[in-house]
């Protein structure tokens, strides 16, 4: 905290002294994100718990999310990668996605719908692309068609892009988590209040 007050005054005083001598100099200095923590003051109890339950949810989902960023990674790797033939992608992505089905097939059809729909919004946010677009892209228009329907029946948009601004409690959550915000969204600042609830 004293290194912070002593910036803060070095910084002070050479503006001061720029202003000083009439010149047109503005110094921009960008000081590290510090984390304050406290006990929080709930607006209410329904607050409370719609946060609690989120956090909840949220890290119940991590090892389904961290899975499916690794395997989206490695197919964009693939994807840009010339030696490797179209149909050895397919192939690829055919025994990835047996293995995860083997490996998460009993606990995802546990998860309840809300989790689901949570799941599908922080791989949007991970990858920074709409879920649609990579279902196209990975299996085919008439496969993401058909998982677009079913979220849509359950009111949901698959084809919608993760905006952070729409999101505060779960991007609060994810950064206090130690998921920070991926850098394909621009310097945003971080989720520090949560004032929308």
């Amino acid at each position: 905290m004293a290194k912070a007050k002593l910036v803060f005054i070095v910084l002070l005083f050479v503006s001061s002294a720029a202003l000083a001598q009439n010149e047109d100099t503005l110094i921009v200095y960008k000081l590290p994100q510090v984390n304050v923590n406290s006990t929080r003051n709930w607006s209410n109890d329904t607050v409370r718990y719609r946060y609690n339950q989120m956090k909840y949810y949220v890290t119940t989902i991590l090892p389904y999310l961290d899975a499916a960023n690794k395997v989206m990674a490695e197919l964009d790797k693939q994807e840009h990668d010339p030696s490797v033939s179209k149909r050895q992608r397919k192939d690829y992505l055919d025994e990835q996605e047996q293995i995860i089905h083997q490996r998460f097939d009993t606990e995802i059809s546990k998860l309840n719908e809300t989790q689901g729909v949570l799941l599908i919004k922080l791989i949007a946010r991970q990858s920074a692309t709409n879920i649609y677009g990579k279902l196209s892209e990975y299996k085919s228009t008439l496969y993401a068609l058909r998982w677009q329907a079913w979220a849509k029946l359950h009111g949901f948009n698959l084809n919608r892009r993760y905006d952070p601004d729409d999101e505060p409690m779960l991007e609060h959550i994810m950064v206090s988590l130690g998921y920070p915000l991926p850098a394909a969204y621009g310097d945003r600042e971080p989720v520090t209040q949560l004032t929308a609830y």
